[in-house]
């Protein structure tokens, strides 16, 4: 694992942000405390709630609780009025007591950062803003965050009133992110990055295999008819067929390139997943494959 400066904060995190919600303790509550175990144990510092689960953050708390709270970085989503559905919530009493529920659950103490997601142009009104500052000034909350991929981003991040950037950042990512990305690093914000794995590069087909598929005697049968593959998806197959890397490795240590970045996030639903993940920002991508990634991403029929 390595580490890299967390914005203003003088502090550091891991290339890595564990993401933990109510999927993690799928397999129970011993299972669970065992996967955040082997993420500390894997040199990850850094960690995210997905949503004021009081469950989930008392099982966070628990595994933390044995490192020195200095030493980890915990953020909480706020979107929901509670880890179990219902309405989306930005209102000052609600997320006030979503940030105090995952504190009472958690005996955390603080929180590193409270991010906002997805907010809408009219969401945020200036008394949830104000509250969050109070917040923040009392040392409960540490640093403010918003997160998402919309146009009004821009504006949240002009504003100044954030010291966290949370957006989707991946191969495919145009100009309008990578912008977004270092106007909030002129202003000296914390960027960090998710989707890092999109989904349109998952279980994507094999054109080698297609090409070369047997047919029948005097080229009949041997299966139905191969369709052409769109564009896109041939750009991209050779990720798919790099030696030692899988598509998903290869994805992350390309965003993890970018210096911009504080922390991609991750999830992980098994310990040795996860250490995959943890042992490729040490990795050193083959020569070569990061100019193929741009090649593919700016002419796909190249």
């Amino acid at each position: 694992m390595r580490y890299r400066p967390f914005g203003r904060s003088g502090s550091a995190v891991s290339n890595l942000t564990f993401s933990v919600g109510q999927a993690m303790l799928a397999r129970g509550r011993e299972k669970a405390l065992e996967l955040l175990y082997s993420a500390l144990e894997d040199g990850v510092n850094s960690y995210r709630l997905e949503t004021a689960d009081p469950v989930v953050a008392e099982v966070l708390g628990e595994a933390l609780s044995h490192v020195e709270r200095k030493l980890v970085c915990v953020t909480l989503t706020l979107s929901m009025s509670d880890g179990r559905g219902g309405d989306r919530d930005f209102s000052a009493e609600g997320m006030t007591a979503a940030i105090d529920r995952v504190l009472h659950f958690s005996n955390l103490g603080w929180l590193d950062v409270a991010v906002l997601h997805e907010p809408g142009e009219q969401e945020l009104p200036q008394t949830s803003l104000n509250a969050l500052k109070a917040l923040r000034a009392t040392g409960r909350v540490k640093l403010l965050g918003v997160s998402g991929d919309a146009d009004v981003m821009d504006a949240y991040v002009s504003t100044g009133a954030f010291d966290v950037l949370v957006t989707p950042y991946n191969i495919h990512s145009g100009w309008q992110v990578r912008a977004r990305i270092r106007t909030a690093r002129e202003q000296d914000m914390a960027v960090f990055a998710y989707d890092y794995y999109p989904a349109r590069l998952h279980g994507q087909p094999d054109p080698v295999q297609a090409a070369t598929r047997k047919r029948g005697l005097f080229g009949f049968g041997g299966g139905a008819a191969v369709k052409p593959l769109p564009a896109a998806f041939d750009a991209f197959a050779f990720l798919h067929h790099t030696r030692n890397w899988s598509a998903e490795a290869i994805c992350l240590a390309h965003v993890l390139t970018d210096s911009s970045l504080t922390s991609v996030i991750v999830s992980a639903g098994d310990a040795e997943r996860l250490a995959e993940l943890a042992a490729t920002p040490e990795r050193e991508m083959p020569p070569g494959l990061a100019a193929q990634i741009e090649m593919a991403r700016l002419n796909p029929s190249a």
